[in-house]
């Protein structure tokens, strides 16, 4: 590829339709536990938790006396949950506690490494979104040198896997999702791009079914 040239390729976009129904989450990773519920609404237990795969902030009811530890991974699928009862509802960054806030990025990147498979494919396929601007220039620590070099690399030979990555462009790939991640689960004003966040668009849950369906 000549540099300054993107190869614009629709069929490469693999980002899910905004139309069609989504798969709820089956596993979330606990941000915070509190036993009483909130200091100024004293209530049953509540759990702050992150959805593992479209990163959904939660709001979850544990069942009585099981013990629930920062940063675990807990199911909250259809069929038996040994430690969830329920998720109570869907919250956004500025409802979740300090305590939460200062685990977020520390959780996302477990659950990054958690889905290794479907990472080294974004950087692998990840397409230009338009003549001007690359997926991969929203990442941070990236910009158009790191740009241009992951491309490289990628064209020479696809990414096996996060070593491999890191190996060759001399950067965390881990660290860099989680990054992006955060700042679109934390910035507060409408981004252009959500590159993994896709709920930030608005979403209608329905947990019976645990699925959920973007709006526009």
């Amino acid at each position: 590829m000549v540099r300054g040239q993107y190869k614009k390729d629709r069929e490469e976009v693999r980002f899910p339709k905004k139309d069609k129904p989504q798969k709820f989450e089956n596993y979330a990773w606990v941000l915070d536990y509190l036993p009483y519920g909130y200091h100024n609404k004293p209530d049953e237990p509540i759990v702050q938790g992150l959805g593992e795969y479209q990163f959904l902030l939660m709001e979850m009811i544990p069942k009585p006396n099981v013990d629930i530890e920062l940063g675990e991974r807990v199911y909250i699928g259809k069929g038996k949950r040994d430690k969830i009862d329920h998720v109570r509802r869907m919250i956004k960054y500025d409802q979740l506690t300090p305590t939460a806030k200062s685990e977020l990025l520390y959780v996302v990147m477990e659950a990054v490494k958690m889905q290794e498979d479907r990472f080294v494919r974004f950087f692998n396929e990840c397409p230009p979104i338009t003549t001007r601007l690359h997926t991969l220039e929203l990442l941070p620590e990236i910009k158009k040198k790191y740009m241009w070099k992951i491309i490289e690399e990628r064209e020479a030979k696809k990414f096996e896997s996060f070593k491999d990555f890191e190996d060759r462009i001399g950067k965390n790939p881990i660290r860099i999702i989680a990054k992006r991640i955060e700042k679109e689960l934390s910035d507060d004003k409408k981004d252009k791009y959500y590159l993994f966040v896709k709920w930030k668009k608005g979403i209608i849950l329905d947990e019976d079914n645990m699925a959920f369906y973007l709006k526009e």
